[in-house]
């Protein structure tokens, strides 16, 4: 696959996250001291990250080709049949997903955790891009309101989700990164508008951030722990809180039912980005806070809850790559400074 091609699912994935930041800041609604605080914070150690990953990212290692590679379905050099399949995968996993949540009235979330869970177990192979596609699905009826811009929407989620497979590998919430970025591409193009903007509800924050610390865990522990696969794990977490919940609390229940499913994301992340359980809590309880800061932005687009949980990854990642080279750079001069004397 060319380097062209790997830069832009890069760059769809960093300017999906910008935007998402940056639409919570300039949406019509009145933002507390908290919430642009908690904006500038994530976004400067995300961009610590961001920066590291491009470095480190094939789309910039990636020698120059002598020859001329087979051309794949798509017509273009470096794409095989496998990227066919998960492509259909994005799309299938969009179409389904919005007719369970809006026809048969499941709602989006135990909509797209059942999709998850279903396709996790019966065909792992495909069970990432269809999930990728199920977040496309997620998106509200007021602003998609026919099964064609959904199905375009996982078209050009589809392109972004084959584009970036070489981008931020094993980071939790890219695939609802993925699905944002073809919702707002399709929303930007065919001219749809979005609901009106929300409002930060701070006053949750005391309910909202250790739930979703709980739920990045305990997706953890169902992925990992049980090798039930970060798929699989993260939607039954998304069918035990979309069912638990709202039962339980009638009022917040729906509420914390999509936080706990928008934290399990960050459960999806790979132990290679966070490597024990006290980061992915760190992780999750951010994400909760991103959750309540970026409630203005994108309303009812599809994929704003990966968005939201890849935000709160990258900025823990980045933070934590920050320490380690700080800590790096200060036993280097202090070694040097015992040598020398």
């Amino acid at each position: 696959m060319s380097r062209l091609v790997h830069l832009g699912g890069y760059l769809a994935l960093v300017v999906t996250a910008g935007a998402l930041l940056a639409g919570s800041l300039r949406a019509p609604a009145e933002l507390s001291t908290g919430t642009v605080g908690v904006q500038i914070g994530v976004a400067l150690t995300a961009a610590v990250a961001g920066a590291l990953e491009f470095r480190s990212t094939s789309v910039i290692r990636q020698p120059r080709r002598t020859t001329i590679e087979h051309e794949g379905p798509f017509g273009v050099a470096g794409f095989d049949r496998s990227d066919v399949f998960d492509a259909l995968a994005v799309v299938a996993g969009a179409v389904v997903t919005y007719a369970l949540s809006v026809s048969v009235g499941l709602g989006p979330v135990l909509a797209s955790a059942l999709v998850g869970v279903a396709v996790g177990l019966a065909l792992p192979n495909v069970g990432a891009p269809a999930y990728c596609g199920s977040f496309v699905g997620m998106a509200s009826p007021a602003v998609f309101g026919s099964l064609e811009y959904v199905a375009l929407a996982g078209v050009v989620a589809a392109l972004g989700y084959v584009a970036a497979t070489e981008s931020f590998g094993g980071v939790g919430g890219k695939l609802g990164t993925l699905a944002l970025f073809g919702c707002a591409t399709t929303a930007a193009v065919v001219g749809l508008e979005y609901t009106g903007p929300g409002t930060p509800q701070w006053d949750l924050a005391h309910l909202v951030v250790p739930v979703a610390a709980i739920g990045a865990v305990v997706t953890v522990l169902l992925s990992v722990r049980l090798e039930l696969g970060a798929v699989v794990g993260s939607g039954l977490v998304g069918i035990g809180a979309g069912l638990s919940f709202p039962l339980a609390l009638p009022e917040l229940g729906p509420t914390l039912a999509t936080v706990a499913f928008c934290a399990s994301f960050v459960g999806m992340s790979s132990t290679e980005r966070l490597t024990d359980g006290r980061h992915v809590a760190l992780a999750g309880g951010l994400c909760g806070l991103v959750f309540l800061a970026v409630a203005p932005a994108f309303v009812g687009a599809g994929g704003k809850l990966g968005t939201t949980a890849f935000v709160a990854c990258i900025a823990v990642i980045g933070g934590l790559e920050l320490h380690e080279r700080v800590v790096s750079v200060v036993k280097r001069i202090v070694g040097s400074s015992e040598t020398t004397a």
